[in-house]
């Protein structure tokens, strides 16, 4: 049902909760995150992570006759991969439920920021 999410071994799409988009570099990275029930002990990882390269083309220069520019778009097979997300996972949310999600991403984001000042501290110590 889901073809292009399957190219990328996606196949327990009932069970993706959300998924976040960002450019960096010359890649486009997509972020799948996954329904964590409460209490249990997930096997799997809550999210997963892909790079995409940008595909680059050349097109009229608006500036200079007779000269291209080079730019850099989303490619294809992730635009797909997208609209195959947004049907998904689009839905009315209330501001409870943004506000949940938001929280539960400061808690993430502050356990990763202490185990990478921990490591940092380490290798300090070791120098």
């Amino acid at each position: 049902m889901f073809p292009h999410l399957a190219t990328i071994s996606i196949t327990n799409t009932h069970e993706i909760k959300r998924y976040s988009l960002r450019h960096e570099g010359v890649y486009d990275i997509l972020k799948i995150y996954f329904k964590k029930e409460r209490g249990s002990h997930q096997i799997f990882s809550r999210s997963v992570k892909f790079k995409f390269p940008r595909q680059n083309k050349k097109i009229n220069s608006d500036t200079q006759p007779n000269s291209f520019e080079n730019i850099s778009e989303i490619n294809a097979s992730l635009r797909n991969i997208i609209e195959e997300l947004d049907t998904l996972t689009l839905q009315v949310k209330t501001k409870t439920d943004i506000k949940s999600e938001l929280l539960e991403d400061i808690k993430h984001l502050e356990t990763v920021f202490n185990a990478k000042i921990n490591e940092i501290e380490e290798k300090i110590k070791n120098l």
